[in-house]
């Protein structure tokens, strides 16, 4: 396993001036990590990333400044609803990830990363996220996107999360055989799989999916949770109730050198989370 960190959550109670690309991969690499969960959008302060922006010669800075840090960029993030109401807002969140797309490939980037939204403008979970017709709707506007990806030959990685359209393991997997692409594959982060109603059954959801999935996981997130009422609230690995030993498990014997982020994550816990990580891997 390739252990790395979401790039945004490195010095980002610091400075500005600590505050650009330059600075956070330098410091990620100083904190031990080999990879990065890379959203432009969230890292660099004062620019909009806009399709203008996403030219080949930013991708070309981007592996640049990767390349000198000694640091993998693992996914380039590119989270905007696919399943947005308003046709003139979906047409431009595809042509936002065509431009990830082109940036990821001049930068060395293998994977565009998203999230499944939610069939409205909130990107809230509603009564209809999880319906057929939401599902239907998320896919048929995937598809030229992962056309996209097989055009600049990258991956583009699709997260299942409880709140949203694709929501579990069966969900993800009638996506990847409706699109029926090599080019689509899976972000497999467990505790975005868990909502308080299952939260309980977590070794049972989390364990189902990895069998589910494992053909199809292209990279890992893992952080933890804890319970705020009703609600999960995602913290840094080994500050909430996560047990990684059956995932870490999975993965050190059926993908041995994936490429795994940690996610909420700050300069005061990322180094013990990756310790605690790396401490379990390796007795697992």
């Amino acid at each position: 396993m390739q252990l790395g960190i979401r790039l945004h959550d490195v010095n980002a109670k610091e400075a500005p001036a600590l505050q650009t690309l330059e600075e956070r991969a330098k410091k990620a690499r100083e904190e031990g990590f080999s990879c990065v969960h890379l959203a432009l959008a969230k890292c660099v302060s004062g620019v909009t990333f806009d399709d203008a922006a996403l030219t080949e010669g930013l991708g070309a800075y981007v592996r640049r400044v990767f390349r000198q840090n000694e640091l993998d960029v693992a996914v380039l993030g590119c989270y905007l609803n696919l399943a947005h109401p308003d046709e003139q807002k979906l047409r431009e969140f595809q042509s936002r990830y065509y431009g990830s797309m082109r940036v990821a490939a001049v930068a060395g980037i293998g994977m565009v990363g998203t999230e499944t939204g939610a069939p409205n403008a909130a990107y809230k979970l509603d009564a209809n996220t999880h319906g057929q017709a939401a599902l239907n709707t998320f896919m048929h506007n995937l598809e030229p996107v992962v056309a996209c990806a097989e055009h600049y030959g990258v991956t583009m990685a699709i997260e299942p999360v409880w709140n949203h359209i694709v929501y579990n393991a069966d969900r993800a997997l009638e996506v990847i055989r409706g699109i029926g692409s090599r080019n689509l594959r899976i972000i497999f982060d467990p505790v975005n799989l868990l909502g308080t109603e299952n939260a309980d059954e977590r070794e049972k959801v989390i364990g189902e999916a990895m069998e589910k999935l494992c053909d199809h996981i292209a990279m890992v997130h893992i952080k933890d949770f804890v319970r705020k009422g009703d609600k999960l609230e995602s913290v840094a690995a080994g500050t909430g109730e996560m047990d990684y030993s059956a995932i870490l498990r999975f993965l050190k014997a059926r993908k041995p050198y994936i490429q795994a982020t940690l996610e909420n994550t700050g300069n005061e816990n990322a180094v013990a989370s990756r310790e605690l990580i790396e401490r379990v891997y390796a007795e697992v």
